[in-house]
């Protein structure tokens, strides 16, 4: 029978290739053919991993990897459709259980200097340098979720190419203390671990349509009955997992810097469809029940980016032991 080859790598929070020999030392990577049969399930301390593979020319060659250790969360891809003549790489992360956000390289005067459009957006509003510094440490040291989750959707929406600009390209200024729809009478509420709202130039919302029209976006229906007092709602479809949904308040309205803005609530989802990854059940102890996670988002954005081949998805934080 002709066979393919999966190299499967392994990196950590960092973003960095696991080093050998060090935690964990043994990972579990199971691989499983289309027809649901495990072809290999076995313990390795290497950071790259070459498997040989059987190849159907049919439905069998969508391949599932995953890959477990103890005291780690669990990290997998499918589908990994396979071909004699190509070696499909699958990166994969894997972070500790008990991983913590390292804002090493999101202080404010990195974030200030390293990424001035984000820094500029944080600070809009709050009067001067000292108070927007202030009040971005506050979240740090009192809400790291928040912000984790806060520079996760930035650096996402960064990344998004609409017809003319980026997301953040719209982004005016972010909505702090919860406060009462100034129309609708709903409640946008401050930075949280799932999302948060901000003012945004209302061209965005022509911005998502045309982006819809484009089979680039989707548009959600109803999006009042998942975000109350929503009116409309996008979600980039570019990968299977963690895609940026933006969700428009345009009953809830402000002027900034000569500008027309509506309320913006972006926030990223696991899975684009839930079934086709039941076989994965990723970072399981995230996905069931409560908020999303942060953490969540970022292994799988980093390993979906991976593996569409765009350029990598680097939030200003990573996540250590």
């Amino acid at each position: 029978m002709p066979t393919a080859t999966i190299m499967v790598n392994l990196f950590d929070g960092t973003r960095q290739p696991m080093a050998i020999g060090s935690a964990p030392s043994n990972v579990l990577v199971r691989v499983i053919d289309g027809n649901q049969r495990e072809v290999s399930a076995d313990f390795h301390t290497a950071a790259s991993i070459d498997f040989e593979v059987p190849f159907f020319d049919g439905p069998g060659d969508k391949y599932s990897v995953i890959a477990s250790a103890d005291g780690w969360l669990q990290a997998g891809f499918t589908p990994i459709p396979v071909s004699p003549s190509v070696v499909q790489m699958v990166d994969l992360m894997l972070l500790p259980k008990s991983g913590n956000f390292n804002f090493a390289d999101a202080s404010w005067q990195n974030l200030s200097q390293k990424h001035a459009a984000m820094a500029a957006i944080i600070a809009h509003g709050a009067g001067d340098d000292q108070a927007a510094q202030e009040r971005y440490t506050n979240l740090m040291e009192n809400q790291p979720a928040s912000l984790a989750c806060m520079l996760n959707l930035m650096t996402a929406m960064a990344d998004i190419h609409l017809p003319k600009k980026t997301p953040l390209d719209y982004l005016k200024e972010i909505i702090w203390t919860t406060m009462a729809g100034q129309v609708a009478g709903e409640t946008l509420d401050a930075p949280a671990q799932d999302r948060f709202y901000a003012w945004a130039d209302k061209a965005l919302v022509d911005q998502a349509i045309t982006a819809a029209r484009q089979k680039e976006f989707s548009q959600e229906i109803n999006p009042n009955f998942f975000h109350k007092g929503a009116t409309l709602s996008y979600k980039q479809i570019q990968f299977g997992e963690a895609n940026v949904q933006l969700t428009f308040h345009q009953k809830d309205t402000k002027v900034i810097d000569g500008v027309d803005c509506i309320a913006l609530e972006p926030d990223i989802d696991y899975f684009r469809d839930l079934g086709a990854h039941a076989l994965l059940e990723v970072l399981p102890n995230f996905i069931t029940g409560g908020l999303t996670d942060p953490r969540a988002v970022y292994v799988l954005r980093w390993i979906a980016g991976r593996r569409a081949g765009v350029p990598d998805f680097e939030p200003p934080y990573t996540i250590v032991p």
